[in-house]
């Protein structure tokens, strides 16, 4: 048998060939200004990319083990329902488990009761700071032997509320007796970059405030003299610029190394990634599963270790049966009839992404940069400064909804005017604004679409 691989029958094309070629195509028009153009983050994507465009770029390759789980989250209202719940998703495909705590009086015990915690990774996320009962929690991981992430992310809870826990020094405290207690299966600190995706920060910025959050606690941490591996879990949203989003991953993970390597830690990340509620709508709301299923493709090839969907009806509706079935079994035709288990290493080598992944990591790493020079996270925080910057993001993404230049079929696009949603909202859709006394300005989530669903809902 001839070995002889097809592609050495043609000869190699340098871009500029390339580049030739489309410029006679073009007959006269500008190449720049016809197939250019600029993304959000000032990245100029080209019309094609060629191994050219890796030359003198550092490669990102995932370790070659790496594989994604199917995540679902779990509310905990009541602790012996949810565990119910928790034990009958697992059956039907679910791999990690995404846990909501709301108080401190939560019944651990009874609530991961008959669960494999050997094959189920445990991911939590708590309403409140509090010592004692996370303490008892992970003596109760510890003796089952469980894979667990805390997601003790006490900034997380500052830019999204305006207020600490309790104060700095007390969230402090607590936060440094908790690191104190984690294990290489048991991570104790999490950052939610979600936020910042939900509230309109364009890519780069998502990666410089992930890391600058980071860097906060590992300046804490240092400082402190603790000495211990620190496995650190990122929550991140993803939205519907798939390539993109694909590179935003890569690069999130390739910063992380750059950074812990710095501090002398060489644990890996664990990256818990959700689809976005920025760009879902309340009207042809059924488009939403097409917009989550291209979100959690992104966050499968970007190299996700969970990936948890969003129910196409989830932002007007409250926890149903129906919409979880669907968001799960979105995840498990991808990985199941899709074969996107043998997927997530795929992007690697290749041009295009290569070079987007490249491109954000150098322009997040040079803004981190100025983040730390001007005095860090906090200070930015404190000073407003970062709350601007994403809000003049924000603005210039809606503006682009708005002129119709980013297209939401069914909403600003392709309208069904006979659509009613008025006596089918069980919850709020809309950003709620509640005057309190904050010590800095919180950073909002609110969705592109929902001045144009405002003003439908008041029209029905």
């Amino acid at each position: 048998m001839n070995n002889t691989s097809l592609f050495q029958e043609f000869p190699e094309i340098s871009a500029k060939q390339w580049k030739q070629k489309i410029q006679v195509d073009l007959k006269g028009a500008d190449y720049n200004e016809t197939l250019v153009w600029e993304s959000l983050e000032g990245i100029n994507v080209k019309p094609f990319y060629n191994q050219e465009d890796l030359k003198n770029i550092p490669n990102f390759s995932l370790p070659k083990d790496h594989d994604w789980s199917i995540g679902q989250a779990i509310y905990v209202g009541e602790e012996k329902k949810s565990n119910a719940k928790a034990l009958e998703i697992l059956e039907k495909g679910v791999e990690n488990l995404i846990l909501t705590i709301p108080n401190e009086t939560t019944d651990f015990e009874a609530l991961i009761s008959g669960i494999d915690l050997k094959e189920t990774k445990l991911y939590f996320n708590f309403e409140f700071l509090a010592l004692e009962p996370i303490k008892k929690l992970v003596s109760l991981l510890k003796d089952k032997k469980a894979r667990a992430h805390l997601n003790i992310d006490i900034i997380g809870h500052l830019t999204k509320d305006g207020n600490w826990h309790h104060n700095l020094e007390k969230d402090h405290k607590i936060f440094t007796d908790l690191v104190l207690l984690g294990t290489s299966e048991i991570s104790i600190i999490g950052v939610d970059t979600s936020l910042y995706q939900n509230a309109g920060a364009n890519m780069v910025q998502q990666l410089v405030y992930a890391m600058a959050h980071t860097n906060e606690y590992l300046n804490y941490i240092t400082s402190s003299g603790i000495e211990k591996s620190l496995p650190i879990t990122f929550k991140v949203a993803v939205g519907s610029n798939y390539f993109f989003e694909i590179a935003k991953i890569r690069a999130l993970r390739w910063l992380w190394k750059s950074i812990a390597s710095t501090y002398g830690i060489q644990n890996d990340c664990n990256i818990l990634v959700v689809p976005s509620k920025r760009n879902k709508t309340l009207y042809d709301y059924n488009v939403n599963m097409l917009r989550t299923t291209s979100e959690c493709m992104s966050a499968v090839l970007g190299g996700a270790d969970t990936v948890c969907n969003l129910a196409y009806d989830a932002i007007y509706h409250k926890d149903n049966e129906f919409g979880e079935r669907i968001a799960r079994n979105q995840l498990l035709l991808l990985k199941e009839e899709g074969h996107f288990s043998e997927a997530s290493q795929i992007s690697e080598g290749t041009y295009y992404i290569e070079s987007l992944t490249n491109q954000l990591a150098e322009k997040g790493l040079q803004l981190f940069k100025q983040v730390e020079k001007a005095g860090g996270f906090l200070e930015g925080l404190k000073k407003g400064t970062i709350q601007q910057k994403i809000k003049e993001s924000a603005e210039k993404e809606q503006h682009f909804f708005d002129q119709g230049k980013i297209v939401s079929v069914g909403t600003n696009k392709y309208q069904n005017p006979q659509d009613r949603m008025k006596d089918n909202l069980e919850l709020y859709p809309f950003m709620k604004q509640k005057a309190r006394k904050t010590i800095i300005e919180p950073i909002i989530e609110t969705r592109l679409a929902e001045a144009f669903e405002q003003k439908r809902l008041n029209d029905e």
